[in-house]
């Protein structure tokens, strides 16, 4: 495997590890605010209160969220270690001042399988993290504005821009990775 293939994948394990670390970021955020607000007064209809499944669904997606980004984020740094460790050292030819016969060059020997699947396996993860981290807005969603079930507009209103955008994100995501897994 030459050394721009293996700097490519590096780079492409630390931006996962760089997003995760902000949807991680993320979902902290969303456990320390207390969506409970007894002085809610965006939901004024009462048919439309959220019951207590709701709010603990919203604690549920969100620890499932930070599982699931942790994972990816643990498999990325250990197949960046992965490829840190493998690598072996040369001598070159030439020699200068800056350069001693002695310098090292670096090549890893990887398996390509290997390497391929687990980044596919920090992608699942990062998708999971994802789909539940949505799951878990929409639960804060009808707390705050009255559930689905009652047929809340502005519920609906702020849901539907979340449940299409979301979906095609990663379906746009998965598809480069899965091109990337192939090549």
């Amino acid at each position: 495997m030459s050394s721009s293939f293996t700097s490519l994948h590096i780079t492409a394990l630390d931006a996962i590890v760089n997003v995760n670390s902000l949807f991680t970021l993320a979902v902290f955020v969303g456990l320390s605010w207390n969506p409970n607000d007894p002085d809610n007064n965006l939901n004024k209809d009462p048919a439309c209160a959220p019951t207590a499944n709701i709010a603990e669904n919203v604690v549920a997606f969100h620890v499932y969220s930070f599982s699931s980004f942790l994972f990816s984020s643990l498999v990325a740094l250990a197949l960046k270690q992965v490829i840190r460790l493998s690598r072996t050292t040369t001598t070159t030819a030439t020699s200068s001042y800056h350069y001693p016969a002695a310098a090292v060059e670096f090549l890893a020997h990887i398996n390509r399988t290997t390497l391929r699947v687990g980044m596919l396996v920090s992608g699942v993860g990062s998708v999971s993290g994802c789909g539940f981290l949505m799951l878990a807005l929409v639960n804060v969603v009808q707390i705050k504005l009255g559930t689905l079930a009652c047929g809340s507009s502005d519920s609906f209103a702020a849901v539907v821009p979340l449940l299409i955008l979301v979906p095609i994100a990663l379906l746009i995501y998965v598809a480069v990775v899965l091109y990337a897994f192939t090549r």
